[in-house]
Formats: structure tokens, C-alpha cells, sequence
């Protein structure tokens, strides 16, 4: 079952960060399911990986997308990025020296609730300055 449903409270109406945001969900679901099926460290550990290598791909866009259109809140839009990628670099840290079973329900639970939350809250900040550039 998956941890979050892609619905459209989590879209933006852009239809490339849309599509982003979907295969970010996609990610984290499939984290889930590793670690819900007890799934050792050779199928957790790419879905770790995966999550967090697409996330940096994502936020990169974003941030490409910001400067690109000078948007005014993409500073402190960036900071927060920048506040999860440290955030989850000590957990991929943490999940390389002890292995999946550091991987519990809260390190879950604020993954699944960070991306709902920023796509919810600081993402649609940004939407109507977006679509105002001809972002589609």
C-alpha cells in the first residue's frame, strides 16, 4: 500500500514540476515498501539513494526555474531545500554505518511529511509567479 497518494492537493498546476513532484512520490513510496516488505540493504539502499539523488535533481530545477525568473522568494525557498538535503544526508549517513533498520518510522513518517508539506505550503507560493512567466 502506498505510503502517499498522488492527488491534486499536491499538484501545482506546472506541469513539469508535476511531474517532479509525482516521480518524487513515486520514490518515496517505493522506500516504503522496501523497508514495510523488510527488504535488506541491496533493494533499501538504491530506494534511499534514488529518493535523494532525484530530490537534488528536483530542487535544482526549482531553483534553476527561480533564478531564471527572478523569483523574489527563491532564496528562502532554497534554504529550505537546503534544510532537507542536510537532513537527509545524515540519514543516508546514518543508514551506511548501521544498514536499514535505522530506517524507522519516524525517518518515514518525516519524509512523507516534509514533501506533502513543502509541496502543499512552499510550493504553491511560487505557482502563480511561475505561470506569470510562461512557466507551463
Amino acid at each position: 500500500m502506498a505510503l502517499v497518494e498522488w492527488n491534486d492537493k499536491l499538484s501545482v498546476g506546472v506541469g513539469s514540476i508535476d511531474d517532479q513532484h509525482q516521480h518524487l512520490v513515486n520514490l518515496l513510496n517505493q522506500l516504503h515498501d522496501a523497508m514495510v516488505e523488510g527488504c535488506g540493504a541491496e533493494i533499501v539502499g538504491p530506494a534511499l539513494k534514488g529518493l535523494i539523488d532525484y530530490t537534488a535533481n528536483h530542487f535544482k530545477y526549482e531553483e534553476e526555474l527561480f533564478a531564471r525568473t527572478g523569483y523574489a522568494e527563491g532564496v528562502a525557498h532554497k534554504k529550505e531545500h537546503i534544510e532537507l538535503v542536510n537532513r537527509i544526508l545524515e540519514v543516508q549517513k546514518t543508514y551506511n554505518k548501521k544498514g536499514p533498520k535505522i530506517l524507522t518510522l519516524h525517518v518515514r513518517n518525516f519524509l512523507k511529511d516534509w514533501l506533502t508539506g513543502h509541496i502543499q505550503g512552499s510550493d504553491q507560493k511560487y505557482v502563480a509567479h511561475l505561470k506569470a512567466k510562461g512557466v507551463r
